[in-house]
């Protein structure tokens, strides 16, 4: 299993609020879990290379882990519903690179209509609003990278 898998699952687990996480391919195995403070931990076991243990971290809430300390506010969002990232990973505006956005500024929704995809973990996971309204305000660029409960757009 290629390292990058591994650090992605670590990222995973620690923003989520999964305890534990087993992912298998083929004959190779990986658990994590977390445990509360104080408590000692065994390595993940990995059959086919030895991998080296993250370190335990406290347990925080999603927004901490994501983003290494409390939500910061954003003094430049205008009035009105936001609509927030529920995952990390990467936004894109359109279904491909040569369609036209979901949504632009000025444009009705209503709830359920998707608004942008995030791409995490090689799965396209659909944003969906949850409030009818006019778009106010689109708050990323297609192809930039995002963290949980970042504001994507504001619903007016």
């Amino acid at each position: 299993m290629d390292l990058r898998k591994i650090k992605k699952l670590i990222d995973l687990l620690e923003e989520s609020n999964l305890a534990e996480i087993e992912i298998k391919e083929g004959e190779e195995s990986v658990r994590l879990a977390r445990t509360p403070k104080g408590i000692a931990v065994a390595a993940p076991v990995v059959q086919a290379a030895p991998v080296a243990a993250a370190p335990v971290m406290p347990m925080h809430g999603p927004t901490e882990a994501a983003s290494g300390g409390s939500p910061k506010p954003h003094a430049d969002l205008p009035p009105g519903h936001v609509v927030r990232a529920p995952m990390v990973g990467t936004f894109y505006a359109s279904p491909s690179p040569d369609k036209p956005a979901f949504v632009s500024v000025g444009q009705s929704v209503k709830a359920g209509d998707t608004l942008g995809i995030i791409e995490a973990m090689k799965m396209f996971n659909p944003i969906e609003a949850d409030v009818a309204g006019t778009v106010l305000k689109v708050m990323v660029e297609s192809g930039q990278p995002i963290e949980f409960d970042q504001p994507l757009f504001v619903i007016g």
